[in-house]
C-alpha cells in the first residue's frame, strides 16, 4: 500500500470580484469564465456565495465542469445557521444546507468551514452538541440532507457518488475562545481550529486541533485590503510546510499544550481573503510557489 502524502491546498476566498477585472483577470474575459480562468492559477478556492444563501444544486455542478480534475472547494457554512440561529434548533437548517447541492462536488468537496460572529462568545454547552451533529462523511451528511424541509423540495441534492471522510473547520472571533479547554473541545471532535490572520482584529489562534490545519489569510497590517509582503509569505510558507510535516508547533499564537504530530503529515489549506485591492489571487500565488520550490 502506497503511504499517504500530506497535500497543500492554496487559494482564494471566493472568485467573482469586479476590481479583479482587467487587473487579475485579463481583459475582455468574460465573467463565467472567471472561475475557469482562477482555478489554473490556485489548487483550490473556498465558495463564500453559500454562507449568504442556500446555492443550488446546478451551481455546484457547473463550478465542477470548470475546474481541473484534483482541484478542491471548500464550501463556507451558512450564516443562517452561524449567525441568525447562533448554533440553537439548527437540526432542519443543517439538512437544508447539505440538501442545497454541496455533495454535487463529489471528489472536488474539500472541508466545511463554520465561521462564528464575533458577538458569539464560548459557550461549551452550545458548541459541542453543534460539533457532535456535524456529518464526518458524504454518505453521513446525505443521510442528514434527505431531513430537508420544504424549501427544497423540488430543488434538493440528497445523494453521494462515493461515502468519503467530511473536514469541518471552525473560525472563531470572540476573546473568550482563548482557552484550552476550547482547543481541547475541537481535538475532540477532530475540527480544525481555523488560523486566522485578521490584523489584529479578532483572535489569532494556531493550536491544532485535527488531521488537517485550516488558514484564512484576511490582510497583513489592514484586514481585507492588504496585501502581504515577501517577508511575510516566507513567514506563513515555514509555518505551512511544519504543519505539513505533521507538527503542531507551540509559540505566540497557541494557547493549549502541543497537539501530537501526525507521522504521516497533515493537509494544509490557505485561502487569501484580501480581496479588497486585489491581493488575494497574486499572494495565492505567491504562497504557492514558495512551497513549490
Amino acid at each position: 500500500m502506497l503511504a499517504r502524502v500530506a497535500r497543500v491546498w492554496i487559494g482564494t476566498s471566493g472568485w467573482r470580484y469586479p476590481p479583479w477585472r482587467g487587473t487579475f483577470y485579463p481583459q475582455g474575459l468574460a465573467q463565467r469564465r472567471e472561475l475557469e480562468y482562477l482555478s489554473r492559477q490556485v489548487s483550490s478556492i473556498e465558495i463564500n456565495g453559500s454562507f449568504y444563501s442556500l446555492q443550488r444544486p446546478e451551481s455546484y455542478r457547473a463550478w465542477v465542469a470548470e475546474t481541473p480534475d484534483g482541484f478542491l472547494f471548500s464550501v463556507k457554512g451558512g450564516r443562517f445557521i452561524t449567525h441568525l440561529k447562533q448554533l440553537r434548533d439548527i437540526e432542519t437548517p443543517l439538512a437544508n444546507f447539505f440538501a442545497s447541492g454541496v455533495l454535487a462536488l463529489g471528489p472536488k468537496l474539500g472541508p466545511v468551514l463554520w465561521q462564528l460572529p464575533p458577538r458569539m462568545p464560548f459557550d461549551p454547552a452550545r458548541i459541542e452538541p453543534f460539533l457532535a451533529m456535524l456529518p464526518r462523511s458524504t454518505g453521513a451528511a446525505a443521510e442528514l440532507a434527505k431531513r430537508h424541509d420544504e424549501r427544497l423540495e423540488g430543488r434538493a441534492h440528497t445523494e453521494t457518488d462515493a461515502d468519503r471522510p467530511l473536514r469541518h473547520a471552525l473560525e472563531v472571533r470572540h476573546p473568550t475562545f482563548c482557552r484550552t479547554g476550547f482547543v481541547e473541545l475541537l481535538r475532540e471532535q477532530d475540527v480544525a481550529l481555523v488560523v486566522a490572520d485578521t490584523a489584529g482584529t479578532w483572535p489569532h489562534l494556531e493550536d491544532v486541533t485535527a488531521d488537517f490545519v485550516y488558514v484564512r489569510l484576511h490582510g497583513d497590517t489592514e484586514l481585507y485590503t492588504s496585501g502581504y509582503t515577501a517577508e511575510a509569505l516566507d513567514a506563513w510558507a515555514a509555518k505551512v510546510r511544519a504543519w505539513r510535516a505533521g507538527d503542531a508547533p507551540t509559540g505566540e499564537f497557541t494557547v493549549a499544550p502541543a497537539g501530537p504530530v501526525e507521522p504521516t503529515g497533515r493537509d494544509v489549506f490557505v485561502y487569501f481573503d484580501n480581496d479588497a485591492k486585489v491581493h488575494a489571487p497574486f499572494d495565492a500565488i505567491a504562497l504557492e510557489r514558495r512551497l513549490a520550490a
